[in-house]
């Protein structure tokens, strides 16, 4: 019931915080007519991207991670919340 609801609030592709819960941001994802709740990002760590080598270490960290190239995968959102830029 709590999937269903979530679902049809959230507009699509339009990122999200969620307070209270397992993961910071929360976005439903649509691509080629899929829809997916995606959540991402620790509630317990702050992002700091701002600090130009954390960014730029991150960016090169996540972007050899397999299967995250789609907008229904947690990488492209934690990626594109950092500004990382295409792969």
């Amino acid at each position: 019931m709590r999937f269903k609801k979530l679902r049809d609030t959230l507009g699509c592709n339009q990122p999200r915080r969620t307070p209270g819960e397992r993961k910071k941001f929360v976005v439903k994802a649509c691509e080629n007519g899929q829809e997916k709740i995606v959540r991402f990002g620790d509630p317990n760590m702050k992002i700091k991207k701002s600090i130009a080598a954390r960014k730029k270490s991150y960016c090169a960290r996540s972007g050899g991670i397999k299967g995250g190239n789609g907008k229904l995968s947690a990488n492209f959102w934690s990626r594109r919340a950092w500004n990382c830029g295409k792969k």
